[in-house]
């Protein structure tokens, strides 16, 4: 992977891209072309009945 690739998808990791449009250091726009250049990935989308589970089993220990 390049560098600038790499430094690219990491100004739009979503736990900075929200920070940084705030900022005015990147923007809307930037996010969108970003969101458009991504690969439709829908076809290795794979359900968990597991996760299901978990987070019905995590809010059951808060409960009690």
């Amino acid at each position: 992977m390049r560098l600038s690739k790499a430094l690219n998808e990491k100004v739009m990791d979503v736990r900075l891209r929200d920070k940084l449009v705030a900022e005015g250091k990147i923007s809307q726009a930037q996010v969108d072309e970003y969101f458009k250049s991504l690969q439709d990935e829908s076809s290795n989308l794979r359900y968990s009945s597991r996760s299901i589970d978990s987070k019905s089993e995590q809010n059951q220990d808060f409960q009690n």
